[in-house]
């Protein structure tokens, strides 16, 4: 098994993409049998798998194929004993690789239609972590982690040109458990195409509404309003298909509902990548 690097880049060929998956995944089985890495080396271990897992499910592999292959990973990996030559010598280069990839603050993960940019750097300021920005008619948002410290809550701030003032919003997305995987037909080239039908959604209300601070506001403008999320509605949202794509719907009075639509993308991984201690 050879050791790959921590990070991927986003123009990854298929081939490469699933053989650093397989390789990443081999490691990372191994380390939670045998503790060969550090928590954090371990994290971007995780982060870096979850990047190639995305970039091959955008180059068309399918869930199933992903998880065969996750699978014959993890039976690899049980047949290697814990102090081998082999998986010593890629624990180091892992360890090796970790040292320059440790240094990194700041990451962009481009998508199908739009990008997550990830933000671990130390402040005494709320700060976005991990943020996607869309918009909707002539309305704004951004959505992601935001927080003093990493991984920080998952936020929406939006401001809407007409000064409205919603009283609430949902985060929409498939349940994975009622559906055997994505909804992407034809193609799916809007992200609002990438919605399952009613019958697949699972919505979470935000669990606080408050004005939006200045520091977590898009950019030249001047108010808004921040919606929090609960925590369960993270681990829903990373374990989706980068493929996909999420909907929060604005709420105002007389049943008025603004949407806007979030690529999935490399959450997972820009996730695993703010949780890391930034050094």
């Amino acid at each position: 098994m050879a050791g790959a690097a921590v990070v991927a880049s986003p123009g990854v060929a298929k081939a490469d993409a699933l053989n650093l998956f397989f390789e990443r995944t081999v490691l990372q089985a191994a380390d939670e049998r045998c503790g060969l890495l550090a928590p954090d080396v371990g994290a971007a271990l995780a982060a870096g798998a979850a990047q190639a897992r995305g970039a091959a499910l955008r180059q068309g592999m399918s869930e199933r194929a992903m998880k065969s292959l996750e699978v014959r990973a993890r039976a690899r990996a049980a047949d290697l004993k814990c102090w081998s030559a082999e998986l010593t010598q890629s624990a180091r280069q892992i360890e090796s690789a970790y040292k320059g990839y440790a240094r990194i603050t700041r990451m962009t993960y481009p998508g199908d239609r739009a990008a997550w940019r990830a933000d671990r750097t130390l402040a005494r300021e709320a700060r976005w972590r991990l943020s996607q920005e869309a918009r909707f008619g002539r309305d704004r948002m951004i959505f992601g982690l935001a927080g003093k410290a990493a991984p920080g809550a998952l936020l929406a701030v939006a401001n809407f040109a007409d000064g409205a003032q919603p009283y609430g919003a949902r985060l929409v997305l498939r349940d994975s458990g009622r559906t055997l995987g994505p909804y992407l037909p034809g193609g799916a080239q809007t992200l609002s195409s990438r919605m399952p039908p009613q019958s697949g959604l699972r919505a979470y209300l935000a669990e606080a509404r408050s004005p939006a601070g200045a520091d977590l506001l898009p950019k030249e403008t001047r108010q808004g309003w921040a919606f929090r999320f609960p925590a369960e509605s993270v681990r829903m949202l990373a374990g989706l298909d980068p493929r996909e794509a999420v909907a929060v719907q604005f709420l105002f009075p007389g049943d008025r509902v603004r949407t806007a639509y979030v690529e999935v993308g490399d959450f997972a991984a820009g996730r695993a990548f703010v949780q890391i201690a930034a050094r």
